[in-house]
């Protein structure tokens, strides 16, 4: 069985943890096939939204503790060099992700969910920072994630007490979009990717890249990231496709631009 299954559907494609037996934690074979799965993704350009999910009844619970027996620090850097190419992957890439948390998310799992650009938690999923309770240091970026999301002293307080959070509060934090019925979840899963796939790949690439350069830049410095950006939006088929459509008075097609 295949610890990653990836599905595709047109413009979109699902990728799903798929080892529930030890609730999709990042295992060595979990961690080899996403190393393969991921840029293969990410770097397609037919595929304009990714999905990332779990089987059962975890999104994941995040690293696998089993597999953390070495504690050289040689071999704990070598870990965290993996994940740290994984991280700036998921961050650096145009496409977006969205994260459909079916179930626990946990440390590293949670740290991979705050990857993503966007996140729907099902009715049975949480959130929980995982690492005080083995004695770690969040890793995978969470600390840097997380504060952007929800602020610095909420993002101590989730850290350090290392409390649950339940669906109805992760959505008022702005952790997720909203809550679903778990029945629903992928369905509005796709509903949203479908809709993101459907826009111009070449802008929302570039919107998702000045997001993730507002808050590691001077403004004068974000201003001439922005100019570029639109220098080359302007140039795109896209762009081209969107006014002609608009003196046009009908709907853009942005599909063949």
């Amino acid at each position: 069985m295949s610890v990653v299954i990836v599905e595709r559907r047109g413009a979109t494609a699902l990728l799903r943890l798929n080892s529930p037996a030890n609730m999709n934690a990042i295992s060595l074979e979990l961690r080899s096939d996403l190393s393969e799965e991921l840029p293969d993704l990410l770097c397609d350009p037919t595929i304009r939204c990714l999905i990332i999910t779990g089987t059962g009844d975890a999104f994941s619970a995040g690293g696998d503790v089993k597999q953390m027996a070495d504690r050289r620090p040689n071999a704990v850097r070598e870990r965290l060099q993996w994940a740290h190419r994984w991280a700036r992957l998921l961050l650096e890439s145009e496409t977006p992700v969205i994260a459909a948390v079916n179930g626990a998310c946990v440390g590293a799992g949670f740290s991979l969910a705050m990857l993503c650009d966007l996140i729907l938690v099902s009715e049975r999923g949480f959130f929980r920072a995982g690492f005080p309770g083995i004695g770690a240091a969040p890793d995978f970026g969470l600390a840097f994630t997380l504060p952007r999301v929800v602020g610095l002293a909420r993002a101590r307080e989730i850290l350090l007490t290392n409390r649950k959070i339940e669906p109805a509060e992760a959505v008022a934090l702005g952790l997720a979009l909203r809550q679903l019925p778990a029945d629903n979840l992928l369905d509005e899963a796709h509903a949203l990717a479908d809709q993101i796939a459907a826009g111009p790949a070449t802008s929302l690439g570039l919107t998702k890249t000045l997001l993730n350069r507002a808050y590691s830049t001077s403004f004068d410095q974000f201003l001439e990231a922005e100019a570029m950006a639109q220098s080359i939006a302007f140039a795109s088929a896209e762009f081209a496709e969107g006014v002609a459509a608009f003196l046009e008075k009908r709907k853009p097609d942005f599909s063949k631009a």
